[in-house]
């Protein structure tokens, strides 16, 4: 396919990405740079369509964040409140299987699920809660828990990474989300999110999860403090571990959202810097097959956009997602599965309603 360039960078990225030739870092940070960002996004488009076609996927799911309560307290989050604040919760097994039963009508597929660091919920409290999941919903997959959870877990159980891993699965862990890296760099944690676990903690624990048979998602939170180059560098570690492991199922880029946080200053992403995330993460991430545009936090309409800009996937219906809200998204806490078709067709793509694992859902 022909694509006529405004910024000539382009062209040579475009002969790299039609001869399968890798991205380097330098790349990135041109693509980053560039202000055509039509010819960007066709070029993201040509990937996207080659491995894809015309399918846009989404999902059935359900989000349970169990604790608002966290010992972190990240600059950049809005949702985390300290034990004994007005706000903060802690929901029991009762109210748990209640959420569930309110929807259990509902062909959900998936359960999202995750919350704060809470010091007063024991180990066994999460054994429970996987269970209390499980036998509501047994056909659906559990999705649970970021590496910071795990970390976590891990030192409330005195368990080993492995062993907690371990405990998680015959409890009924299924996969995990990607939650917790932010950006992999040591000046961006020590400045917004001190407290939790670095970088390098992070790519350990999720090896260990890749290696235990259990996929993840990987994500990048964006448009705090960060530079384009350190987003590339993010990138291309994660493309190193998925080179690793290839236990990756999903990229999805998170803008963020500073309403409520200490970092309110900061002004929202724009939607070319949405966009770009979105194409940069599609030539850069080679070996992941998916890129999601989530709708929560950039917007329905623009995650239609996104669709023709290197995503394949909108994530899914998302019923009670709260963490993205509290922080100021102003795009609805959910959506139904006719919503979502409409959303993707309208886009002029067709729509695949999957699983956890991308089997389309047979109706």
């Amino acid at each position: 396919m022909q694509i006529s360039f405004i910024d000539k960078r382009l062209e040579a990225i475009y002969e790299k990405v039609l001869n399968n030739s890798r991205l380097c870092k330098q790349d990135g940070i041109d693509i980053y740079g560039t202000p055509d960002l039509i010819g960007l996004g066709r070029i993201a488009d040509h990937v996207r369509r080659t491995r894809h076609g015309k399918k846009a996927f989404y999902i059935y799911n359900q989000h349970l964040n169990y604790t608002n309560v966290c010992k972190n307290q990240c600059r950049f989050c809005a949702y985390a409140k300290e034990g004994g604040e007005k706000e903060a919760y802690a929901w029991s097994m009762e109210e748990i299987e209640k959420r569930l039963l309110d929807r259990i009508e509902e062909p959900v597929n998936e359960l999202h699920i995750v919350g704060g660091l809470n010091r007063d919920l024991p180990f066994d409290y999460f054994i429970d809660l996987l269970k209390t999941v499980k036998r509501v919903r047994p056909k659906a997959t559990i999705k649970a828990f970021t590496c910071v959870e795990i970390d976590y877990l891990s030192h409330v159980s005195g368990l080993s990474i492995d062993q907690t891993i371990d405990q998680l699965k015959q409890a009924g862990l299924e996969m995990m989300p990607g939650g917790g890296a932010e950006i992999l760099n040591s000046r961006i944690h020590d400045e917004l999110f001190p407290d939790k676990i670095g970088h390098e903690r992070w790519v350990e624990i999720v090896k260990a999860v890749h290696r235990s048979g259990i996929k993840t998602n990987a994500t990048m939170l964006y448009g705090h403090i960060e530079t384009p180059e350190e987003r590339v560098d993010h990138l291309i570690r994660l493309r190193e571990i998925q080179d690793d492991t290839h236990g990756f199922t999903a990229f999805i880029p998170l803008a963020f959202h500073s309403k409520n946080t200490e970092l309110s200053h900061l002004p929202p992403t724009t939607a070319v810097d949405d966009l770009k995330n979105i194409a940069t993460a599609r030539l850069m991430l080679d070996n992941f097959e998916h890129i999601k545009a989530y709708w929560v936090m950039i917007g329905e309409p623009l995650a239609q956009v996104a669709l023709n800009f290197g995503a394949d996937d909108l994530d899914g219906t998302i019923i009670e997602e709260r963490i993205t809200h509290t922080a100021g998204a102003r795009s609805a806490k959910g959506l139904t599965t006719d919503q979502m078709e409409t959303m993707i067709k309208a886009a002029g793509f067709e729509p695949v309603e999957r699983d956890s694992f991308y089997h389309p859902v047979t109706k």
